[in-house]
């Protein structure tokens, strides 16, 4: 493959990315890592991101690190949405692009001049995107949302609780993921059919009803069936259903196929449980699951992490170790693959990459996440605006 070949499968491909926080950033961050031209329009006072997500090194202010991660491979314009002058620059740039993404609610939207209905008249060929809280038609639309509201409402919270005891958040913004994941997907799912039918189309990606899926589809049950059956697959909502101890740490374990487990009890040396009715098949060991995990963790105790972790692959048990997020630092696969690198330059840091691979079309080289408004000069320039005008216009941002 030739360098010039490396510009990744969405090359070409121009994106206004309209978002800010975490989920709109995490759908238009894979976007522009499979080589999309993302241009990530900020208000004067930059991305509540740059600030919110932990603290800026000195000489590099608003570039928390957080906002570094999900902001990679963009480039930044700083426009005041609110002026007539802000209005007619994204217009000029609607029209010149091939995706719209935001996650303002509808009223904002309507003030701003930026439905799908306004965009669309401008540019037929658009793919508008709009990431909301909830979908439109119900009680609950319009209402703000964050990924907090959004995990206790659509019972992430309450799956937790069955584990632990009392509800929880997960400690990571796991509902901003996910969306923002279906909302790239969802995006390229209309960019296929527009190179069908020549026509754009509007999407709404709502966060609510997304979630909700994502936990039902998992732990629906037996409701699925019966009014009176039980939610949850048992399997996961367990406290035992975790890393085990080990003699030296702990150890991730999966044998769930029949193959595997007849290799686990090898491996821990009591091959006439394959026999045993509790656990002969999948069936039975999922009606007796509380007793397999007990199994299984009282078994891993004998031995250090390293050791099972050899014995079980050469008896093809899935197995690894259990990271911290200090030892997941140093995970050799991590380094080998390129996902973590160690990034020299303005500021000296970690950086992350994006794990996927195209044979045919390649990625763009990783670019860090931009400075506010660093490149507002040079995207006004390429959508027609003099020197003078552009000038006048990055002193109104300021």
């Amino acid at each position: 493959m030739s360098d010039t070949s490396k510009r990744g499968p969405l090359a070409g491909i121009r994106v206004l990315d309209c978002t800010g926080v975490i989920v709109g950033p995490m759908s238009t961050l894979l976007l522009a890592e499979q080589g999309a031209d993302v241009i990530k329009v900020e208000p004067p006072e930059g991305d509540l991101m740059r600030k919110l997500g932990g603290k800026a090194p000195a000489d590099a202010p608003g570039m928390s690190p957080k906002f570094m991660h999900f902001n990679r491979n963009k480039r930044s314009i700083v426009l005041d949405l609110k002026s007539e002058e802000g209005r007619e620059v994204i217009q000029r740039l609607a029209e010149t692009s091939d995706v719209f993404v935001s996650n303002m609610r509808p009223r904002a939207l309507k003030a701003l001049g930026l439905t799908a209905e306004a965009l669309l008249a401008l540019n037929p060929r658009m793919v508008h995107c709009t990431i909301a809280g909830f979908a439109t038609g119900g009680p609950y639309d319009g209402a703000p949302a964050y990924d907090t509201i959004i995990q206790g409402l659509s019972g992430v919270a309450a799956c937790l609780e069955t584990v632990l005891g009392e509800p929880r958040f997960a400690p990571f913004v796991l509902t901003d993921h996910i969306v923002g994941i279906i909302a790239a997907q969802a995006i390229c799912a209309a960019l296929v059919a527009r190179a069908s039918t020549g026509e754009g189309q509007a999407i709404e990606v709502p966060m609510f009803e997304n979630a909700a899926a994502f936990v039902l589809s998992e732990h629906l049950g037996q409701r699925t069936f019966d009014p009176q059956g039980s939610f949850g697959d048992p399997r996961i909502m367990t406290p035992d259903a975790r890393p085990m101890p080990t003699k030296d740490g702990y150890i991730c374990v999966s044998a769930n196929t029949d193959p595997q487990a007849r290799g686990f009890f090898t491996a821990i040396g009591r091959p006439e449980l394959m026999e045993d009715p509790r656990f002969r098949n999948v069936s039975a060991r999922l009606a007796n699951v509380a007793e397999y995990f007990a199994l299984r963790a009282e078994s891993l105790r004998a031995k250090t992490t390293a050791e099972w972790v050899e014995l079980l692959r050469r008896h093809d048990v899935p197995a690894m170790p259990y990271h911290r997020l200090e030892t997941l630092l140093e995970d050799p696969q991590l380094r080998g693959s390129g996902v973590l690198t160690q990034e020299e330059g303005e500021e000296h840091m970690l950086g992350l990459r994006h794990a996927n691979r195209f044979a045919g079309s390649g990625l763009p080289e990783s670019r860090r996440a931009p400075r506010q408004g660093a490149q507002t000069a040079e995207i006004l320039a390429e959508i027609g605006y003099g020197a003078e005008d552009r000038a006048r216009l990055m002193g109104d941002a300021a």
